[in-house]
């Protein structure tokens, strides 16, 4: 496997593909025993894996506690991540929600010690509450930082206004970085590349795409039948086969598969990775993480990638659609913009 560094503002080295692990455990009801999550563990590390994902949340903490119990020989080898913001209740509490430094602070402290570990590599807030100004939450992970208890920070699920204020606050005041962001970026999810991807690359910071399958709508394994999360999780984290485009788009992955003589998950994953992404994969049993592992063998033609694009398109929203057009363009660069050389990456 190869290696990737988290973001510009970082030298942390990660994995190509990320392990989420919110797959262990039975909390919700569905999810793997602690042995098959042990293998699956194993066999992900035994590949070169070293990035790990959780949350307070996954299986209602049990993911966070088989994690701990599998980890205690090799934790400084890999790269450990978590998340908060809506604990690990099932009942869930005021208090023990939110985005708050005070639930910050709680939910670290019940992470670490379910984690059986003095400190994360990387804190997430997993979500946005909508109620908690960016500069609490750096604050917060401002005194996290000095206290040796997270390394690096990340927002996951955050709109880009928000993401991009925050980094610019901590870039200003030299306070802990935000390194990263984590998305939901897949084939049939492509709305992140509005704003999202291309904040994330003009400021430096690293994407790791979430359900890069469509929750398994583009293994192709609902059309044969299978339940998997569409009913396994209430049809969350669950993008169905529900229109004439996404039944396009996986009549083009599995021709594709196809002719490559791979999986169809193994081209939807290598497609997100090839967009810039780390793919995060989050298998429930040893044989589908051996198929995602393939992915990272996988490399997709510029052909195959214009294919899988075009079934996926999606219409531009303002203003992009007015300021990328060939015309506005052209009258940006004085009528010369085919003589003009265009930045390779996204301009901030």
């Amino acid at each position: 496997m190869r290696y990737h560094l988290l973001g510009k503002h970082t030298g942390l080295r990660i994995s190509e593909l990320a392990l989420g692990t919110g797959a262990f455990g039975k909390g919700w009801g569905y999810g793997t025993d602690l042995e098959e999550s042990g293998r699956i563990l194993g066999r992900y590390l035994d590949a070169g894996g070293n990035f790990i994902d959780t949350a307070d949340s996954y299986q209602f903490g049990d993911s966070e506690e088989w994690l701990g119990k599998l980890i205690t020989s090799n934790r400084n080898d890999i790269v450990l991540a978590s998340k908060y913001t809506m604990g690990a209740s099932a009942q869930g509490t005021l208090a023990g929600s939110g985005n708050s430094r005070k639930n910050m602070v709680m939910s670290l402290e019940a992470s670490l010690k379910r984690l059986n570990t003095d400190h994360l590599d990387i804190f997430w807030v997993h979500f946005s509450d909508n109620m908690t100004p960016g500069e609490e939450i750096l604050r917060g992970f401002e005194d996290l930082a000095r206290a040796g208890k997270i390394l690096y920070a990340g927002l996951s699920d955050f709109p880009a206004w928000r993401v991009s204020r925050m980094a610019t606050l901590a870039e200003l005041r030299n306070t802990l970085p935000i390194a990263a962001i984590q998305v939901e970026h897949s084939l049939v999810q492509r709305s992140t590349e509005h704003e999202l991807l291309p904040m994330a690359d003009a400021l430096g910071l690293a994407t790791l795409a979430w359900s890069p399958l469509g929750g398994g709508m583009l293994t192709g394994k609902y059309r044969n039948g299978e339940k998997g999360r569409a009913e396994g999780l209430g049809g969350r984290v669950f993008q169905p086969e529900n229109s004439a485009q996404r039944t396009a788009i996986l009549d083009t992955v599995l021709a594709i598969a196809s002719e490559k003589g791979a999986t169809p998950g193994q081209v939807a994953i290598a497609w997100v990775a090839a967009k810039g992404s780390l793919p995060i994969i989050g298998p429930r049993t040893l044989a589908q993480l051996d198929d995602n592992l393939g992915a990272a063998e996988l490399v997709l033609s510029i052909d195959e990638i214009a294919r899988l694009d075009d079934a996926s398109a999606i219409a531009p929203i303002f203003p992009h659609s007015m300021i990328n057009s060939e015309p506005l363009r052209n009258l940006a660069t004085g009528g010369k913009l085919s003589q003009v050389h265009m930045p390779t990456q996204t301009v901030a």
